[in-house]
């Protein structure tokens, strides 16, 4: 069964911010993200941003579990999205 996602204003104004090949690459990977959400992220060792992140390339994919839902919280290159 999938997981529903749900964006935070700040995630949305971050995928607005990118550019058109990395929103539909990072759309891709989230649709995978859905599927097994643990299975395919890693724990943040310091979770003052989230709980987990998701590589999608070059970009990071900030995220709460709450129940089914995944809360995406912020998404960014790989840079500048811990700081």
């Amino acid at each position: 069964m999938a997981c529903e996602l749900v964006y935070t204003a700040k995630a949305r104004d971050d995928i607005a911010a990118l550019d058109a090949v990395v929103r539909k690459r990072i759309g891709k990977k989230l649709l995978m993200l859905r599927a097994d959400p643990l299975k395919v992220s890693r724990k943040l060792v310091h979770p003052a941003i989230g709980a987990y992140r998701y590589r999608a390339g070059d970009h990071r994919v900030v995220f709460d579990l709450e129940g089914r839902r995944i809360v995406v919280l912020r998404v960014g290159h790989r840079r500048e999205i811990y700081r």
